[in-house]
């Protein structure tokens, strides 16, 4: 898990957001437990109340429950839900970043050339 200090997002998203793709990509299997949170915070040299925080709020959206002294284990996922939600999600980045290219003065043709070269970039790295 790669963490990012200058990213802007606090440490506790990214983790949470970390575990949200691996869970959706499969990563991480229905009734499996999830990394404690006193060794995942170790692990990353991190707080455990950071930890904790991202744990919490995957419980929040149904990701993962706790297990009383066992951890925290996954969820059962509806495939279609989660899938959708990620749609919204890409929609919502790309309305950003429709609106930052707009107030940059970059035209649609550029910006379709720059989503081209960033997914080939990241494809690349993958």
């Amino acid at each position: 898990m790669k963490l990012s200090q200058n990213s802007g997002v606090p440490i506790y998203q990214q983790i949470a957001d970390s575990f949200k793709t691996d869970i959706l990509a499969g990563k991480y299997k229905e009734g499996e437990y999830l990394p404690s949170i006193r060794s995942l915070a170790r692990d990353l040299k991190i707080s455990v109340i950071t930890t904790m925080k991202a744990y919490e709020q995957l419980e929040q959206e149904g990701l993962i429950t706790a297990a009383q002294g066992k951890g925290f284990f996954v969820n059962a996922q509806d495939s279609d839900m989660l899938l959708e939600q990620h749609r919204r999600k890409v929609e919502t980045s790309l309305l950003d970043a429709i609106k930052a290219a707009e107030i940059a003065g970059i035209s649609e043709d550029e910006l379709k050339t720059m989503l081209d070269a960033l997914l080939k970039i990241e494809e690349v790295n993958n």
